[in-house]
């Protein structure tokens, strides 16, 4: 073993010490018993299932599809990374359920229908359930934010925890110490020209696991006021908007909490494109670290000539270039490391006790002023003690990287197969297919695990990138449930591959392939 692999692999020892012994619960905690309780896969946000010993390099090629479960038909995109506990697997669906299935055979446990606490609105969930305590939580598209009992998925308490009618709980919760931490967004950005935007303000919550009672609330930015009005007349409010779409990660040796945030929607002000340390008990300010001096955007500003209403467009600050992928926090000999990836293509590394910058290194793709910030990072990395994996989205093609975490040196570069599009189910439809990244990176021991819009699931060497096994999910399958569907690009906003026990799941149906039938969500397994 190299003096630099070890030197990672002991950090990475270390930082697992630190959170066994935090005096958080076992479902807390990276416990190395195999579940994937939570989005973040553990309190440090690694995304590595390090206790995976039943999949790897050698034998990875000799995966096959288990079991399939199928949504009802459908139009909402399928997006809600599983979780694993024990003998279950929990996901909340694009049909306003959330379900609870046997992990091996895909048999039904539970089913919860989130319109039994309020019938209105889209009721849908947004990214993963956290596995606690014998609770599981999650969010839905209306700002709601549920606790079910595990085992029976009896409703234990709900909170509407933002009452805006565009709010959004994309965010994965994470659970510590009797806490619940979780963001909130919004989609008031997609207002048109009569819309009097915006009053949104983006929130990282705390909330009691017992009650759900608000424990702290942080705001990204100040109390909107009205400014005047737009073109149209409708009244302009700034600044606004800096959601919190990504997920948070803490670190248990100092009690830190680190989340992204998104850009303004209106005006300009507050912790807009900013890497937020937080006190976990208080809500505290610890430091913070704007990676972007100014950006303000809204889907207006995709029409060049709507400039009276997205001024960043004469100026060119209207980027979209959100943190909206979740932080990796991790050790390196005796210095804590905090690293995220922006829409702007950039990784940013971070000194986690003070927030100085450590190295930045540009791996995707920016787009020009006005785009949608689809070239760049867009949800999450994974760590696994020796090197960071970070894809790339819509970056012509998206690239999946290995990453040296001490200096950002990129130790291998595997883009999208070229042949993504003119194999497979992906072939029938070349105006809907695209080499694109769109979910968060996952890695195992000796592999990594991604995603494509070609509707692919890969996995790849970790030490050489090389492609090992690839899986169409643009097909037909009947579901364990007696339903027939059909799978699409492999789920972004954060639906990443699961490894967990010996299996893989991934949810398929994220961009639309012509169908008449619902999506998929697919388990592999030896």
């Amino acid at each position: 073993m190299s003096r630099l692999r070890k030197l990672l692999a002991t950090g990475f020892a270390l930082v697992l010490a630190v959170t066994l012994a935090s005096g958080a619960s076992a479902a807390e905690r990276f416990t190395g018993d195999g579940d994937w309780a939570t989005w973040q896969k553990d309190l440090a946000g690694s995304r590595f299932a390090s206790a995976e010993h039943r999949i790897n390099p050698g034998n990875v090629g000799n995966l096959k599809l288990k079991w399939a479960f199928v949504y009802p038909e459908v139009r909402a995109q399928n997006r809600s990374e599983p979780a694993v506990a024990g003998d279950a697997i929990y996901f909340g669906g694009p049909d306003g359920k959330f379900y609870a299935r046997d992990a091996r055979t895909g048999a039904a446990k539970w089913e919860f229908d989130l319109t039994s606490v309020d019938p209105a609105g889209t009721a849908i969930v947004r990214d993963g359930p956290a596995v606690s305590g014998g609770r599981v939580f999650f969010g839905d598209a209306r700002g709601y934010l549920y606790a079910l009992d595990a085992r029976t998925g009896t409703l234990t308490w709900a909170t509407r925890i933002d009452p805006d009618p565009s709010a959004v709980v994309s965010s994965a919760p994470i659970v510590y110490k009797g806490r619940i931490y979780v963001g909130v967004s919004s989609n008031e950005n997609r207002g048109g020209e009569n819309y009097p935007c915006c009053r949104f303000r983006g929130h990282l919550d705390s909330l009691d696991v017992n009650t759900g009672e608000l424990k702290w609330r942080y705001y990204t930015v100040p109390q909107p006021q009205q400014t005047g009005t737009w073109p149209s007349g409708a009244a302009k409010y700034e600044p606004s908007g800096a959601g919190v779409w990504s997920s948070p990660v803490i670190d248990a040796r100092t009690g830190t909490l680190y989340v992204g945030t998104g850009q303004n929607y209106s005006g300009s002000g507050g912790d807009f494109d900013t890497l937020l340390a937080l006190d976990a008990g208080t809500g505290g300010v610890r430091w913070k670290n704007q990676v972007t001096k100014s950006d303000t955007w809204r889907v207006l500003c995709m029409d060049p000539d709507a400039e009276g209403y997205c001024p960043g467009l004469a100026d060119g600050t209207a980027l979209d270039y959100d943190i909206g992928a979740t932080p990796n926090v991790f050790r390196v000999g005796d210095r804590t490391l905090v690293g995220v990836g922006q829409k702007s293509g950039v990784y940013h590394m971070f000194d986690a006790r003070t927030g100085q910058v450590v190295w930045r290194r540009q791996l995707g793709v920016p787009d020009p002023p006005g785009g949608i910030g689809q070239g760049g990072l867009q949800w999450g990395s994974s760590y696994d003690g020796e090197r960071l994996y970070v894809s790339s989205y819509r970056a012509d093609p998206g690239t999946l990287f290995a990453v040296n975490p001490v200096n950002g040196d990129v130790v291998w570069q595997t883009p999208n197969p070229a042949d993504g599009c003119t194999t497979g189910g992906a072939a029938q439809y070349p105006g809907s297919c695209s080499l694109e990244h769109g979910p968060a990176a996952t890695s195992s021991p000796g592999l990594v695990w991604e995603g494509s819009s070609d509707g692919k699931l890969r996995a790849y060497d970790s030490a050489t990138g090389r492609v090992l096994w690839t899986y169409d999910t643009i097909q037909t399958f009947t579901g364990v449930n007696g339903v027939e569907g059909m799978g699409s690009a492999i789920s972004g906003a954060g639906g990443g591959a699961v490894v967990a026990h010996g299996m893989v799941y991934v949810q398929s149906g994220y961009l639309g392939y012509p169908t008449d039938t619902g999506s998929v969500l697919l388990a592999f397994g030896r």
